[in-house]
């Protein structure tokens, strides 16, 4: 792919900054499944800490950090309840069922992304032998770039507590919502207020933080003790590592502060898109953009994706229309993306 396109399908396609590249070439390494590699050890008691949490484990994917606390948190036949949009439970392949024999219990969303309290008390299943184990909750945060308010994480966590459930958080953009409800910047302890509300929660440095690989499960030792074995299980049990852990190491300490800018530019694109007919923007708390296109315009809809790329702009468009800012995406290829849309949209 040219890299004169501007890639807005996801914030999972940027590239290594050279100094990222660096601090990878030179990173001290080990044998991490030894718990040898000098690199991850040192990451993964930074972001422990950093969350608030006993412990921490490295690896390759999200989608292996969530099943790995999902199956962690969780025994077969038990379940645990999702949003239906949730990552762990739409877009993971189904791992916890099929890897774990863990049934997900999913539960609609409101408007918001968030959950009706009452709807998950619903779905948490007596203890009869006719059902199965309601054991733990997930949810997730930032929510298709949307940031859950800190009030309804709290009262779903007291809910779930409440019930005897574990509580488990996908923040695969959990920076990208600290940076967004820091007070003065501060991330740092707004990322704390999120995770409180937890007892494991999965991170993920691959997406707006620009490491090309790699996210990180925190939680109890007994729970990482656990995690691990799921872990090796899965295949994720890497040996010199460090590499890897030095570009995660590298983008905390230089790409969360510039997750702002992201989320400036996403503005952009959605006060612009706004404006043209046919168009209707959702609303806008990070650096994911939706789009939904009207009735009325239908027509131009079709091959709308090809027409873009055509002109320089990759957007995403699966279920949704979708535009991501990140990394590579400077305010020069926020306006390119603006005037493919303006072109196919107002027909100048």
């Amino acid at each position: 792919m040219s890299h004169s396109k501007v890639d807005m399908r996801s914030d999972t396609v940027t590239r290594p900054t050279p100094a990222m590249r660096q601090a990878m070439a030179e990173a001290d390494v080990g044998d991490d499944v030894y718990g040898d590699d000098p690199s991850v050890n040192a990451l993964q008691l930074r972001v422990a800490e950093l969350l608030g949490f006993e412990d921490a484990m490295f690896v390759p994917t999200g989608t292996q950090s969530n099943l790995c606390a999902i199956m962690a948190h969780c025994e077969r036949g038990d379940e645990y309840l999702v949003g239906q949009m949730q990552h762990t439970y739409r877009w993971e392949a189904g791992g916890a069922a099929v890897m774990g024999s863990v049934q997900p219990q999913p539960i609609a969303h409101q408007p918001n992304g968030t959950l009706a309290l009452a709807d998950i008390e619903a779905a948490i299943k007596p203890d009869d032998v006719h059902y199965a184990r309601s054991r733990l909750l997930a949810l997730e945060n930032t929510l298709g770039g949307s940031v859950m308010p800190l009030d309804f994480l709290a009262q779903a966590s007291a809910l779930a507590q409440r019930h005897g459930l574990a509580r488990h958080l996908d923040g695969a953009r959990l920076f990208n919502a600290a940076v967004a409800q820091g007070e003065g910047g501060d991330w740092r302890s707004a990322a704390r207020r999120i995770t409180s509300h937890f007892d494991s929660v999965s991170v993920c440095f691959s997406k707006g933080l620009g490491a090309p690989v790699g996210s990180m499960l925190c939680g109890s030792q007994a729970l990482i003790k656990r995690a691990r074995r799921v872990r090796k299980m899965a295949g994720g049990g890497m040996r010199q590592a460090g590499v890897l852990a030095a570009a995660a190491t590298h983008a905390l300490d230089h790409h969360v502060d510039r997750l702002a800018d992201d989320h400036r530019r996403a503005q952009r694109l959605a006060h612009a898109f706004a404006e043209l007919p046919g168009l209707q923007v959702a609303p806008v708390h990070t650096n994911i953009v939706f789009v939904d296109i009207t009735p009325h315009a239908k027509e131009k809809a079709v091959g709308l994706i090809d027409f873009l790329a055509a002109r320089g702009v990759l957007a995403n468009g699966l279920y949704r229309l979708r535009f991501v800012t990140h990394l590579d995406v400077d305010d020069a290829g926020v306006e390119r993306a603006i005037e493919a849309m303006r072109e196919r949209f107002s027909g100048n």
